[in-house]
């Protein structure tokens, strides 16, 4: 196998997948890739402008609006990529990847034109979504200040190794062909038994998700069929780039640089920047918050990030769970995004970051503070631990909800509760969970 996808003449260097390891140090790329995309596009959703109130005409509200409408069906199918890519890392028999660098990602994780960073709503955010969506073969500039880092080579490496190696690709489209041939490669060598051995029955497949292409993979022809979906959405059929996520941003960025042109005063976001309540190990520099709510705010923010994660492990785990529990896990899991991390985002984009920062409001960080806590594979410890969680985000949102300006908070409280109740329906009634010390312990015990 030459390494590139059959029919597809391509401009692009072959990737290569002799092994198992690369091919899941591949798909853990792809994961990590989607994850972060992920992030980007949700972080210029929550940076939005909100009403009338915050300097727009009701002309450019309904623009901003449309915008947010089009980031949120790219955030879905974002969602979706990330569910097929995972699932074809556990038809080959590896674990769920949801871990990935803390942002800023501009350097050494990937090849050194591949950068990923957090970015209001606008020009500059547009060209640099539409250069990570570009299609492959296409010569296209990254957004300004997003130079090419130089990586260190190593200095005595062979091609005979024992461990996956990172790859010099260069678009995700050129990174899912790499994967699709190298799926071909090793079943052609070994055997479709011998390379999809993941359990069948651990397949992510759900209609709650309202996603009708996430299909079970457990071949070669469901896994390219898998990989066809992502790069059709992401950068478009073969070509044909309009109804594509790079498509939809080119036409958002037409549209931008027409309202600009006929109001240049005209400003669709409001004036956030990624804002930490504590620096990461991994990010050498950043913007700390210092106004004491706006840290709390950042910091729920963060806790239900972390709780999605951990649902949506255990849902790709779900090792020993009945159809029942396993809807609940993916029911969770969506609900916890689209009924309340999509209310929290714009709370936060509208609090100060602190007297440093005259006039700068705190942009979500989506910090990754120790990705071994996503995975938890022991079924009943896992459902007691969600239930902890979802109780303690509960509390916060009570808490902070009775805060002057934070009354938008009071109803997510209601529906973490509601979730918190879903799950605790699948733990037995002798069994209990920690609580806080000082804090309630749930409404209905």
């Amino acid at each position: 196998m030459s390494g590139e996808a059959e029919g597809k003449p391509s401009a692009e260097p072959a990737l290569t997948v002799d092994t198992r390891e690369e091919l899941v140090y591949l798909l853990g790329q792809a994961c990590e890739i989607e994850h972060g995309l992920m992030c980007e596009y949700l972080y210029a959703q929550f940076s939005l402008k909100r009403g009338l109130d915050e300097g727009l005409t009701q002309a450019q509200l309904a623009r901003v609006q449309a915008w947010e409408a089009a980031l949120i069906s790219v955030i879905k199918q974002e969602m979706l990529h990330l569910a097929l890519a995972t699932n074809i890392l556990t038809a080959v028999g590896a674990a769920p990847h949801f871990e990935r660098p803390n942002f800023p990602i501009m350097s050494r994780w990937y090849p050194e034109d591949v950068q990923i960073a957090l970015l209001p709503f606008g020009e500059r955010a547009l060209r640099h979504f539409i250069y990570l969506e570009r299609p492959e073969g296409m010569a296209l500039d990254d957004a300004a200040g997003f130079a090419a880092a130089r990586h260190a080579q190593p200095l005595a490496a062979g091609d005979d190794h024992l461990v996956a190696v990172a790859e010099e690709w260069r678009t995700v489209g050129h990174l899912y062909r790499g994967i699709e041939a190298g799926l071909a490669t090793l079943c052609a060598r070994y055997g479709e038994d011998a390379v999809f051995i993941g359990p069948t029955r651990a397949q992510a497949v759900t209609d709650i998700f309202e996603w009708p292409e996430l299909l079970a993979v457990t071949d070669l022809a469901s896994a390219r069929q898998a990989i066809e979906t992502i790069v059709e959405q992401g950068e478009g059929a073969r070509g044909d780039w309009i109804r594509s996520h790079f498509g939809t941003f080119v036409g958002i960025l037409e549209d931008l640089l027409a309202v600009q042109a006929a109001d240049p005063a005209f400003n669709p976001a409001r004036p956030v920047e990624p804002a930490f309540v504590r620096l990461p190990p991994d990010v050498e520099a950043g913007t700390l918050i210092e106004d004491p709510t706006t840290a709390q705010v950042a910091d729920l923010a963060n806790g239900l990030y972390e709780t999605v994660l951990q649902v949506l492990s255990r849902y790709y785990i779900h090792h020993g769970e009945t159809a029942a529990e396993f809807d609940t896990l993916a029911r969770t899991a969506k609900h916890l995004m689209n009924w309340v991390l999509r209310d929290l985002g714009p709370v936060l984009t509208a609090l100060p970051v602190g007297p440093s920062y005259p006039g700068r409001t705190a942009g979500p960080t989506f910090d990754i503070a120790h990705p071994a806590i996503f995975v938890l594979p022991h079924q009943d410890a896992a459902w007691k631990i969600l239930k902890e969680r979802l109780d303690t985000l509960q509390q916060a949102c009570v808490s902070l909800g009775r805060k002057a300006g934070l009354g938008a908070l009071a109803p997510l409280a209601d529906k973490l509760h509601s979730m918190s109740q879903d799950i605790g329906a699948h733990i037995p009634k002798t069994a209990t969970t920690l609580q806080r010390p000082g804090k309630p312990a749930d409404r209905d015990s």
